[in-house]
Formats: C-alpha cells, sequence, structure tokens
C-alpha cells in the first residue's frame, strides 16, 4: 500500500502538472474548441483538460482518503468528474477541472518558497575559539571548548561561547542577541554571550555555557522550534468539504431515487462543486497582495494577510522601526564661560574624528550634517577601551567621554538636573574636559521616526493594540511608550523573552503580530501569529523569519495593511456567501430538471467569473 501511495505522490508531482501555466492555458484553448465544435476528433477534445487538469485531482483526492481518509474539496469535484465522464457529458467534466486547477494555481501563488533563515543564522555561530593552556594559544573549534576552558578573544571576533571575563576590558556589540546596536562596556566579572562581537580590546574569559547551551544555539533552536507552534489555516472549501460530500451525495441519490433520471443526480455534482468556494479564498488573497505590494510590502506567506485580519495585538521592536536605528545628535551643551555649545560640538567631533566607535562616528556625522563639513584637526589621539578618546586640538587637550575618563584624569564632572533627564529618556551623554576643566556635554539619542505617533494612533483606531518590546533599559523603553501612548511595554528582553510574551499571549486568545528588523527578533517574527520585518534596515535572517517584509521601512503603511487585511476578509465572506447562494439555487434547478450538466458547469462558472470580479476590487482599495 505504502509503495502505491508513493507511486500515486510522484505521478500527482510528474512534471508539477497542478502548477504548470502551460497546461491550463492548453487545457483552457481545448474546452473552447469543445463548446465551439471547431475541431472535428474521434474523441471530444474536451479530454485534453480531463487528462491534463482532472488526473491529477483525483491522484490527489484518492491520496487523502487512503493515507488519512481527509475529506477535502477534491474529493466531491472528483465526483463530480467521473459521473460527468461516465454519462458522456466531457465538456461538463472538463470544465469543472479547469476551473479547479486555476483556484489551485492562484493558491499556489501565494505561498512563499522555503525560506534560508536558520541556515543564516548557523553562520553566525563562531566556527573556533582560542583556548590558553599553560600559557599557550591554540586555535580549536568552537564545539570542542568546555566548561572552564580559558578562552582569549581578539578585537573583531565573535566570542564563541558563553562566559565570564577575567582579564582585560572591552565593548562588546550584542546587537545579536538584544538588538541594540550600540556597543556595550565588559570589564572582569561581566558576562559576555555567544554570538556577540569584541569591538575593540583583548580579554580572556572562562567559559560557562558551551555546545547546545550556549546563547547563539538556543537562539538558533528558538527559530527553529518557533514556527511548529505556528497555527496554519486550512482552506474554507477543504474546512467545510465532509460537510459538502455528504449533502451533495444526499442530494444526487434522493433525487435519482425518486426522478429515476440519472442526469439530474450527476448535474446535481456538478453544480455543487464549489468552484466558486475554492476561488473565494485565493483570488481575494492574491489581489491584497497586489494592492499591499503597491503600499511596499512584500507578503511572502499566502495566508499571512489572513491571520493578520484576526490579530489583537501588535507588538514593536524598538530600534530600527519606532526609530531610525542610528544614533545622532539630539542636543549639545555648554557649562563653561570660556566655550559656546557650538564650541563643545566642534571640538567633541575634531577629538572622536579618528575613532571607530559607533559614538564616535555618530558625534562625527552629526556635526558634518548639522554643523559643517570641515573639521579641526586632531592631534595625539588616544582610545581608552570602555572610557572614551583623547587629542590635542588647536593646541588644547581635550577629553571626550564618560564620566570615568574624566574623573582618571583629575577633571570634575558636576551632572545637573538637565543631565539627569537624559539619562531617564534613555539617552546616551558623553562628557567633555577641555584643558582640565569639565566644559560640557553632548547628547546622543536613536530619534522617533516622524511617522511612528500618527501611525501608534491609527493602530488603536482599528482596535489593534500597540506593545513595545525592546531589549533597551528600562528608562529608554518607558521614554518612548510615553511619548508613542504605549500603554505596555517590557524592556531589556532577550529573544526568549519576546518568545515568551508572543506565547502567554496566545495562550490567553491574544493573537499577536510580531514587528522588528534586528537578528534577535527573528525567534519572535517566526513564532508570532504574523511576523513583519523592516526590508530596507533589517538583517537578512529577520526577513528570512517574516511573513511579511516592509521594503522601503514606511511604517506609516501599517495601518493600512492591517485595514487592507480586514477588508478582504470582508470580501472573501461575500464570495462565499454569493458562491452558496448560487450553488443552492443551481441545485434546485437541478433537481426539477430545468440545468443539464452543461448549462450547470457554465452556470458556475459565471459564479467563478463575479468571484473573480469582486476580488479584484482589493486591488485599488483604501481606507477612506
Amino acid at each position: 500500500m505504502k509503495q502505491l501511495m508513493k507511486k500515486l505522490e510522484s505521478l500527482l508531482e510528474l512534471g508539477g502538472v497542478k502548477k504548470d501555466v502551460t497546461l491550463l492555458v492548453i487545457s483552457g484553448v481545448a474546452l473552447l474548441l469543445s463548446l465551439t465544435g471547431t475541431i472535428k476528433l474521434p474523441f471530444n477534445v474536451a479530454w485534453v483538460a480531463i487528462i491534463l487538469c482532472g488526473i491529477p485531482i483525483i491522484l490527489e483526492a484518492i491520496i487523502g482518503l487512503i493515507t488519512e481518509f481527509d475529506i477535502k474539496a477534491d474529493v466531491l469535484v472528483s465526483l463530480a468528474l467521473i459521473a460527468s465522464v461516465c454519462i458522456g457529458e466531457d465538456f461538463a467534466a472538463g470544465e469543472v477541472a479547469f476551473i479547479m486547477q486555476i483556484g489551485a494555481l492562484l493558491e499556489d501563488l501565494t505561498v512563499a518558497k522555503a525560506r534560508a533563515g536558520i541556515e543564516k543564522l548557523v553562520k553566525l555561530t563562531p566556527q573556533t575559539a582560542r583556548i590558553i593552556e599553560n600559557n599557550n594559544e591554540k586555535v580549536v573549534a568552537a564545539d570542542k571548548v568546555k566548561k572552564d576552558d580559558i578562552i582569549r578573544v581578539l578585537p573583531g571576533e565573535s566570542i564563541p561561547v558563553d562566559g565570564v571575563i577575567i582579564s582585560g576590558q572591552t565593548s562588546i556589540n550584542q546587537a545579536v542577541m538584544t538588538g541594540e546596536s550600540l556597543p556595550v562596556d565588559k570589564t572582569v566579572g561581566d558576562e559576555v554571550s555567544s554570538g556577540t562581537v569584541n569591538q575593540f580590546g583583548v580579554f580572556e574569559m572562562k567559559a560557562t555555557k558551551v555546545g547546545e547551551d550556549s546563547s547563539i544555539q538556543r537562539m538558533i533552536k528558538l527559530v527553529q522550534s518557533a514556527d511548529a507552534g505556528k497555527a496554519k489555516i486550512v482552506g474554507i472549501a477543504d474546512r467545510w468539504a465532509t460537510w459538502i460530500v455528504i449533502i451533495a451525495l444526499s442530494a444526487a441519490a434522493l433525487t435519482w431515487l425518486f426522478s429515476g433520471q440519472i442526469i439530474r443526480a450527476v448535474t446535481i455534482l456538478v453544480v455543487f462543486c464549489p468552484c466558486a468556494l475554492v476561488l473565494a479564498t485565493p483570488t481575494a488573497i492574491m489581489a491584497a497582495i497586489g494592492n499591499a505590494t503597491k503600499h511596499g510590502f512584500l507578503v511572502r506567506e499566502g495566508d499571512a494577510l489572513e491571520r493578520l485580519s484576526k490579530v489583537k495585538t501588535i507588538a514593536f521592536d524598538k530600534t530600527g522601526t519606532l526609530t531610525c536605528g542610528k544614533l545622532t545628535v539630539t542636543a549639545f551643551k555648554s557649562v563653561s564661560k570660556k566655550f559656546s555649545d557650538r564650541d563643545i560640538f566642534s571640538y567633541a567631533s575634531a577629538a572622536e574624528i579618528l575613532s571607530e566607535h559607533p559614538i564616535g562616528k555618530a558625534i562625527v556625522t552629526s556635526y558634518k550634517e548639522k554643523i559643517s563639513r570641515e573639521i579641526s584637526k586632531c592631534e595625539d589621539f588616544k582610545m581608552t577601551v570602555g572610557r572614551g578618546v583623547s587629542s590635542v586640538i588647536n593646541g588644547k587637550k581635550v577629553f571626550a567621554g564618560n564620566s570615568e575618563l574624566l574623573k582618571e584624569n583629575d577633571i570634575s564632572v558636576c551632572v545637573n538636573t538637565e543631565i539627569s533627564k537624559f539619562y531617564t529618556q534613555g539617552s546616551t551623554v558623553i562628557y567633555i574636559g577641555i584643558d582640565g576643566e569639565f566644559t560640557g556635554y553632548i547628547v546622543l539619542s536613536d530619534v522617533l521616526r516622524n511617522e511612528s505617533s500618527q501611525m501608534i494612533t491609527k493602530l488603536s483606531e482599528l482596535g489593534v493594540m500597540p506593545v513595545l518590546l525592546t531589549g533597551d533599559n528600562k528608562n529608554a523603553a518607558e521614554s518612548i511608550a510615553k511619548t508613542l501612548h504605549i500603554s505596555e511595554y517590557r524592556s531589556e528582553c532577550l529573544p526568549e523573552d519576546k518568545l515568551k510574551y508572543i506565547d502567554k499571549s496566545e495562550k490567553e486568545n491574544k493573537l499577536v503580530c510580531m514587528i522588528g528588523d534586528g537578528i534577535n527578533d527573528a525567534p519572535a517574527l517566526k513564532r508570532a501569529t504574523v511576523g513583519i520585518a523592516m526590508g530596507g534596515i533589517g538583517s537578512d535572517i529577520a526577513v528570512d523569519a517574516a511573513d511579511i517584509a516592509l521594503v522601503d521601512d514606511e511604517v506609516k503603511e501599517l495601518p493600512h495593511l492591517v485595514a487592507l487585511s480586514k477588508r478582504m476578509m470582508t470580501t472573501i465572506k461575500l464570495n462565499m456567501t454569493f458562491s452558496m447562494c448560487l450553488n443552492f439555487v443551481a441545485i434546485i434547478l437541478a433537481i426539477i430538471g430545468t440545468l443539464n450538466p452543461i448549462v450547470g458547469a457554465l452556470v458556475h462558472n459565471a459564479g467563478s467569473v463575479l468571484v473573480i470580479i469582486n476580488s479584484s476590487l482589493l486591488l485599488k482599495w483604501r481606507k477612506k
């Protein structure tokens, strides 16, 4: 039996018959020739459509019934097709098979290809580690590292396993874990995670979690397992197929029994075929996807919009989603009468001109954008890891960094209420010292997108609750949430924390849409009812894990997408109602003998055309 099933499945897949547009065109032409009688052949040319379009449907129905006793729409179609052939109504059989394959093709076009996100994530896993044994360094495969091994990490290298720093200090880019691009200073006693990147200093660490227990391997597991828990929506026609089959067979049998005319029974099976019902969903989805594409959305999963229409909560990552995703200078202030505010900015940018640190680059870029392209010459540049930089600018000794840097150089820093306010907002403050005196400070922030506030408001009006899930600190998360009027937020979220929030919400029947851009968002994007990735600035892994990609990062279009998904479902329900009513009327006419199989096939063919026309109205729809 298993060998028979494998042969049937191979026949079904042979040449991609069901999906081949060319074969559909040939079948359509054959049906047209059969209807008009243009070509005279020993057999009805409609048999071309029966063979090319009908046989795959029959084989699929047989496989479903034998292997799982799974009654889908193709079972009723097969019955109608075989019955029509048995009484010589070849055109009706070919037409039914042809319409059903058009529906199947439209469904196939809405399904995304397999994604390579997990493979890309695996490539981020460090392949080697520098183990220190008896004061000697040797390079080994990362998966050979054992707990308590001593590992040396050089600047620019990825950390191979989780561990604790035992000597040295550095800055670590933890974007892969938290989504925040700003490096975090680390020193002796601090924990570091596998997959994160050492920015500057050399340090040694003791391995604490290795192999499958390491952070990067746990994230890979999260991404692999997240999709398994996502509910898949079953097609409407297949969901109702069992009842449709029972009703159709009962109606046909009773009609044959009481009328004695088998042609009436066959006509009932033909008009009962759920062609319009099968087309109701995929045609609306295709039209809605076309509309979404015009507004910058790449819909990667066919049923993503159907799932989105049911979502009640949209969870946002902060960096790169609600914000622009890059640090910029938002304030610069002098606290000395010797220097103006602009002087402070000028000296800071000159001091940072040779820095490779993201903060230093942000200061220089902002100065060039806001003040001048010309920056003073920097001499005697020196960078202190985890502290800041020092240099000589126009004969003056300049320090730019955190308060520890200035204190280590005997410069007293006065943190006033205004500076404290910037900290509570989650901003980064760089202190400036010139010739032994604290002279001012520079404030850097990841600024909100201009459209974020209006977008959040419109989503709320659509009955969708926004939630903020960010790897940033509590102050930054709270500040952003208050500004955007987001009542619920979570700070310092790791990938598993976002995943736990989604799982908890969905257990409470609160379907969640996740929107993010970072590698750390990939598990949540894949697990959520719908995942939307920022396609422009987002990582490839995040985009691959998502159902929908926002190509141009214009988050202002998100409310349109949500409203479109709801409108699409309304269209699908209208299509279904119309098709069922049409079938009901056609069945009554078939029972009393008014319709024959050919006319019946044409009637529900007309119904299919009307369904397609109604769905096409979604192409240009926009909420007023």
